[in-house]
């Protein structure tokens, strides 16, 4: 089994005769996309939007080819010269459609009913939603001029920005007991049974990031004042506001969901305090410990063995997933282990066009790892139940993306400690409290602390030293009483590459969205049986093509109502109270 993912489907390398062929093709795409709106026909709508429609999808299929192979190639080996090279000239090149796509957009909105000229056409009909947004979000589209400068200048500012914190945070030097190592690798070593060495890893990944913190305060403060400028041009109300938006979410639902999570803290807390007393803390759980195991789970697992582990746990669930998680291990879909070069965490990045994805992890052993396997082969399934939509209906939002990942966790989790018994039960339980605490209590403070940057670039500009108190200050609203206030993250924000794009904020909330809405479903899962598991599918085909709350009544949940949210995290307090009972 390689340990090495292949992108050979794409492309051989760089030297790869198709890898130039294609890059020419897409700039003769690009051309006749341009050529196409230039000859938009106001009598003759109808065909003018299928022309350009499908000119558009030649253009998506050869960039995304394109794109893919580059920054999949990158991060495994940020040094590469040729990946940052080809992303460059794909964004030029596709700034060069920008006053086009533009001008397309202003067409389909000036449509007074396009519904009635979606239903003459079997390629207008199959884009309905994604013409109907279109036309919605013009609003907030700029004049031609400024939406192609906003795109050229984005190049040497925001995606500049974001490129030097991958690459400081991927090339940093960690000095650990009189070793260098990486920093994927210094923070893998908080999940070791040794206390002694994760505090000493936690002391040394704090120390090292010393050495970049200042450059990369710069990056933030410089994408997120780029965000809000933009925002504001655009007319809306906040950052905040524009990433619901593109979420295709209501303020509702995100409000309802933290008025839950607000009531919910005080057990997160009591679980985290307890924890800290198992480990002769006496002042809250110290940071360097949050993700120490406990009770008697000490294996360590191969690979082959974890793909058993995973196999055994899914296919009873569903056999398709299973197949599937079969085939991304057999067919080198996964790149497992941490080295210098390789980017930090872990992330699924799927291939619809070619029924395929590709998984990065920074594999260790652990049963984390597992866990974190099957998270990304939740998003993996997520991209197999989406491959028959046309390759423009492709995409979906940042809250639904977590919905299979976290869905996989809790179908994992659930399997294995039904089968446990005594100290193995207590280790995957608290296994399981890891992980939902990192869900509802980082992730708040991960809000939180984007919410404050934001409103604090508006009329200043953030060293590193302010950061990092206001990183503190989140994380001790977020965690409470949980957690030693003398040992905290305060580097957070420098290590978490989420708050480092210009065109995606908020990459946080929707974790806590996918994690309890993937409870909510898991109940329903529970409740009807196997014969839920064609209805979860057609809820996950539908997540590109319709709003979050309407993917949710699917399922027949009410988004903004407080009580689901409730319900979903019941669930895990009812975990916290066995965890708190096997501990007393």
């Amino acid at each position: 089994m390689n340990t090495e993912w292949s992108l050979d489907i794409f492309y051989k390398g760089f030297d790869d005769e198709n890898f130039a062929k294609d890059f020419e093709k897409a700039k003769y795409a690009i051309e006749d996309y341009n050529n196409a709106v230039k000859a938009i026909d106001n009598t003759n709508p109808l065909k003018s939007m299928e022309d350009v429609i499908v000119v558009k999808e030649k253009i998506e299929l050869l960039v995304s080819k394109l794109y893919q192979f580059c920054s999949l190639t990158q991060s495994t080996d940020t040094s590469n010269p040729n990946c940052a090279t080809y992303i460059n000239k794909l964004m030029q090149l596709l700034n060069n459609i920008t006053i086009a796509q533009t001008q397309f957009e202003r067409f389909v909105a000036s449509i007074d009913d396009i519904d009635s000229l979606i239903k003459d056409s079997d390629i207008l009909k199959d884009y309905s939603f994604l013409l109907n947004s279109i036309k919605e979000n013009s609003k907030h589209l700029l004049s031609d001029e400024v939406e192609d400068l906003a795109d050229k200048l984005d190049i040497t500012g925001g995606s500049s920005w974001a490129d030097l914190q991958s690459y400081l945070t991927s090339r940093v030097k960690v000095d650990y007991k009189g070793d260098v190592t990486n920093l994927s690798a210094i923070r893998n070593i908080a999940y070791s049974p040794d206390a002694t060495e994760r505090k000493e890893a936690y002391e040394a990944e704090l120390a090292c990031y010393d050495k970049i913190k200042d450059s990369i305060a710069f990056a933030l403060n410089n994408i997120k004042g780029q965000v809000n400028t933009m925002s504001k041009l655009r007319g809306f109300e906040s950052p905040l506001m524009q990433a619901l938006s593109k979420s295709r979410m209501k303020k509702g639902t995100l409000d309802a969901m933290f008025a839950a999570i607000d009531e919910s803290l005080p057990k997160f807390h009591a679980y985290l305090r307890r924890k800290g007393e198992l480990l002769g803390h006496k002042n809250g759980l110290p940071w360097y410990d949050l993700f120490a195991p406990m009770g008697k789970l000490e294996k360590k697992y191969t690979i082959e063995e974890a793909k058993e582990y995973l196999l055994e746990h899914f296919r009873p669930f569903n056999p398709e997933l299973a197949d599937m998680i079969e085939r991304a291990f057999d067919e080198s879909w996964i790149d497992f282990y941490p080295h210098d070069g390789k980017v930090g965490g872990a992330f699924c990045s799927n291939i619809p066009y070619f029924k395929q994805s590709r998984v990065l992890t920074n594999y260790d052993g652990q049963l984390g790892d597992i866990v974190t396997l099957a998270h990304e082969l939740g998003h993996a399934y997520h991209g197999q139940q989406i491959e028959t939509h046309r390759i423009l209906n492709q995409d979906y939002t940042m809250p639904v993306a977590e919905t299979a990942s976290t869905f996989n966790e809790v179908v994992i989790m659930n399997a294995a400690i039904n089968e446990a018994e005594g100290e193995e039960k207590l280790a995957l339980i608290e296994s399981r409290l890891q992980d939902d605490t990192q869900i509802i209590c980082d992730i708040y403070s991960r809000y939180l602390f984007e919410s404050a940057v934001f409103a604090k670039r508006e009329d200043s500009f953030m060293f590193a030293d302010e950061l990092e108190q206001m990183m503190l200050d989140s994380q001790k609203k977020a965690y409470g009483t949980g957690l030693d206030p003398e040992y905290l993250h305060p580097y957070m924000w420098v290590c978490k590459g989420h708050y480092y794009s210009s065109g995606l904020s908020f990459y946080n909330f929707p974790y806590a969205f996918g994690g309890l809405f993937a409870r909510g479903l898991y109940a329903r899962y529970l409740e009807e049986g196997s014969a839920f598991i064609p209805k979860y599918n057609a809820l996950l085909h539908a997540t590109t093509v319709s709003t979050v709350e309407d993917v949710a009544k699917m399922a027949d949940i009410d988004l903004t109502d407080k009580s689901f949210w409730k319900q979903s995290l019941k669930t895990i307090e009812e975990s916290i109270d066995k965890f708190l009972e096997l501990t007393k």
